[in-house]
């Protein structure tokens, strides 16, 4: 059986797709080149289904939230308050999985980012 081999992209809807691609760029330092093929480091990545009624994505209009591993949840979570974006004041821990943390981008997506254990 044929298997896939990764997340080949993820792709969203803006109604200012280069702001949106800067704010990623400059709050998240989501270097993509101008076709959008960024290089990301070799690490663990979570597919999982959740129920329709979730609150974990924030508005109940948002189908899928992207997560993005990083170091330093802190560190990435002050960057983030200091260049004023959304970020939730809560934090979550999962013991054996890691740390949490939540930023909404400017076009209202929830961000999740992932510091792992």
């Amino acid at each position: 059986m044929e298997r896939v081999l990764g997340i080949g992209g993820h792709f969203m809807r803006a109604a200012d797709p280069a702001a949106l691609g800067s704010w990623y760029r400059d709050c998240l330092g989501l270097d993509a080149d101008e076709h959008g093929l960024w290089r990301q480091e070799a690490g663990p990545t979570v597919f999982a289904a959740f129920p329709g009624d979730t609150d974990y994505f924030g508005s109940p209009r948002q189908q899928t939230m992207l997560n993005f591993r990083v170091r330093d949840l802190d560190a990435m979570l002050a960057q983030l308050r200091a260049k004023g974006a959304d970020v939730d004041a809560e934090t979550q821990e999962m013991d054996g999985v890691g740390r949490f943390g939540w930023v909404t981008d400017p076009e209202g997506n929830r961000v999740e980012l992932w510091q792992p254990a």
